[in-house]
């Protein structure tokens, strides 16, 4: 049984999708997928805090965010799309 109809696929946005296949995919797949994600997140975290970077992220991502923000979706969405390859390839 595929997780999502074809048609369906092609009706929703990325974010949509990644959270359906969130609840409906192996859930042991899924977990794995959030763990890597956050401990990416929380690599980058560490990187900036050892350069005494952290502060600039936080000035820069709310600057990117409110000067780019169809930018900033397109980057989400790259994410979310991507999160949701790697789901589903492992399911197969």
């Amino acid at each position: 049984m595929p997780l999502f109809d074809d048609d369906d696929f092609m009706m929703t946005t990325p974010k949509e999708n990644f959270f359906q296949i969130l609840r409906t995919a192996n859930q042991n797949i899924v977990e794995n997928e959030i763990e890597k994600l956050i401990e990416r997140l929380a690599v980058a975290e560490k990187i900036l805090e050892e350069q005494g970077l952290d502060e600039e992220y936080e000035r820069r991502a709310r600057s990117e965010i409110a000067s780019a923000p169809e930018d900033m979706e397109n980057r989400k969405n790259s994410l979310f799309i991507e999160t949701v390859g790697n789901i589903v390839t492992q399911c197969e």
